[in-house]
C-alpha cells in the first residue's frame, strides 16, 4: 500500500467527478433556451443514478469474478468484502479507491448520450433507458475491457482510459437512439443557434481540466505512467484545438470559440485510449488528425445521412474513439507499457492493430444491440418521446416546470 498513490487516485477520482457537471455547461450552452434545464438535468440525475447503481450491483457486475469472460458477478454486491485493503486490480492503493476512481467512469460514460437526443426524449424515459443500458452496455464493455479474465483484454487489444469503454459504446448508442427517436419538428429547415458560449467554454474548460485526473488517473498510481499520460492528453487536446481552429478558418473565413471548444474535447477523445500506451509525438499526430476526421464526420451524418445527432455525440465521440482505438493500435509501443503485448503497425507488428480492430467492432455491435435492446424495454413502460405540444413548449417546461432563463419573445 502506498499513501502517494492512493491520495493520488482519490484527487483523480474527484476530478473526473467534475467532468460530468462540467458535460451539462457544455451541452447545456449549445441546445435552444427552452431545453437548458433539461439538457443539464439530464447530467445532473446520473451524477445521483450511476453511484447507487455502481455500489449495489453495478462495481461487481464490471470487475467481480468472470463469467465467460463477458461479464463479472455478484460477490460485490453492496461492496460486500470490499475495505480498505488492496484489491485485484491495484497493489498499491486500497480496494474502495479503485472501486471510487471506476465509479466516475461509470457516471461520466452515460451522459455523453444524452447530447444526441435534446429536446425531444421524455425525461422519465431517458431516466429508464440509463438504468437498463448501464446493465446492458457498460457494465459487460467494462468488464470485457478491463475485468480480470475479460474477453477483450484476452485477446490482446488495449484501452489505457475508456476509447472503447467510454467514448465509442455512449458515441454509437447516441447514434441508435438518435435514429430511433428520429428528429427534432422542424429540423431540417430550423436554426439550432448555440445559445450560450460561455457555458460551452465553462464546459470544455472543466472537461479538459477532468480529463487529466481520467487519463493520468489509469495508471493507477503517482508513477512515470502517470505522467506520459498527462503529457500526451495535454498535447492531442492542444494539437486538436488549434486543428479544429484552422478548419473553422479554412471553411467560414473565421475562428469560433464554440469550434476551438470542440476541437479540445475530440483531442481528449481521441487520446483516452492511447494516452498510457504512445509516445508524446504520436499524441500530436493524434491531435492534429482527429479534428478533420470528426468534423467531417459531423458533416456527413447531418448533412448527408441526415441524422439528428443534435450535440454531435456521435460526431465526436464515437468518430473520435474509433480513431483513438485505431490510432493505438498504429503507434502503441510495449517499452512505454507492457500492458500492450505487441508495439504498434508504425513499428512493424500488426497483432496489436489487428487485436484493436477487433475491440472497435465487438464495442460497436454490443452498443447497437443494447441499445435496441434497452430502448425496447423503455417502450414497455412509457413512450419515449415527448409530445409536439411539449416539443414547441420546450422541455424546460414540459418536463420538470422551470425555466433557465426569463422568457423574452422570440428568443426561444
Amino acid at each position: 500500500m502506498n499513501t502517494g498513490d492512493t491520495a493520488f487516485i482519490l484527487i483523480c477520482s474527484a476530478f473526473v467527478f467534475l467532468m460530468t457537471p462540467g458535460l451539462a455547461f457544455f451541452y447545456g450552452g449549445l441546445v435552444r433556451r427552452k431545453n437548458v434545464c433539461n439538457t443539464m438535468m439530464a447530467c445532473v440525475f446520473i451524477m445521483g443514478l450511476s453511484v447507487v447503481m455502481w455500489i449495489l450491483f453495478g462495481y461487481s457486475l464490471a470487475f467481480g469474478t468472470d463469467h465467460g469472460g463477458v461479464i463479472g458477478g455478484f460477490n460485490w454486491l453492496g461492496l460486500n468484502g470490499i475495505g480498505m485493503e488492496n484489491g485485484p486490480y491495484a497493489d498499491s492503493i486500497p480496494h474502495l479507491v479503485y472501486v471510487a476512481f471506476q465509479m466516475m467512469f461509470a457516471m461520466i460514460t452515460p451522459a455523453l448520450i444524452t447530447g444526441a437526443v435534446v429536446g425531444r426524449m421524455k425525461f422519465k424515459a431517458l431516466f429508464l433507458f440509463i438504468i437498463f443500458w448501464s446493465i446492458i452496455v457498460y457494465y459487460p464493455l467494462a468488464h470485457m475491457v478491463w475485468g480480470d479474465g475479460g474477453f477483450l483484454a484476452s485477446i490482446g487489444s488495449v484501452d489505457f482510459a475508456g476509447g472503447n469503454v467510454v467514448h465509442i459504446s455512449s458515441g454509437v448508442s447516441a447514434l441508435m437512439l438518435a435514429i430511433l427517436l428520429g428528429k427534432r419538428r422542424g429540423y431540417d429547415y430550423a436554426s439550432y443557434r448555440v445559445h450560450n458560449i460561455p457555458f460551452v467554454l465553462l464546459g470544455a474548460a472543466l472537461l479538459w481540466f477532468g480529463w487529466f485526473g481520467f487519463n493520468a488517473g489509469s495508471a493507477l498510481g503517482a508513477n512515470g505512467l502517470a505522467a506520459h499520460a498527462f503529457m500526451t492528453t495535454a498535447v492531442s487536446a492542444a494539437a486538436a484545438l488549434l486543428s479544429w481552429m484552422a478548419l473553422d478558418v479554412i471553411k467560414t473565413g473565421k475562428p469560433t470559440l464554440v469550434g476551438a471548444s470542440t476541437g479540445l474535447v475530440v483531442g481528449l477523445v481521441g487520446i483516452t485510449p492511447g494516452a498510457g500506451f504512445v509516445p508524446i509525438w504520436a499524441a500530436l499526430i493524434i491531435g492534429i488528425l482527429v479534428s478533420p476526421i470528426c468534423y467531417f464526420g459531423v458533416k456527413l451524418i447531418k448533412s448527408k445521412l441526415k441524422i439528428d445527432d443534435a450535440l454531435d455525440a456521435f460526431g465526436c465521440h464515437g468518430i473520435g474513439g474509433i480513431w483513438g482505438g485505431i490510432a493505438t493500435g498504429l503507434f502503441a509501443k510495449s517499452s512505454i507499457n507492457d500492458v500492450a503485448r505487441w508495439d504498434g503497425l508504425v513499428f512493424g507488428d500488426v497483432k496489436l492493430f489487428l487485436a484493436q480492430l477487433a475491440g472497435i467492432g465487438v464495442s460497436i455491435a454490443i452498443a447497437i444491440v443494447g441499445t435496441l435492446i434497452c430502448y425496447g424495454l423503455v417502450r414497455i413502460f412509457t413512450k419515449a418521446r415527448v409530445s409536439e405540444k411539449e416539443e414547441r413548449i420546450g422541455l424546460d417546461q414540459s418536463q420538470h416546470g422551470e425555466d433557465a432563463y426569463p422568457s423574452f419573445n422570440g428568443l426561444d
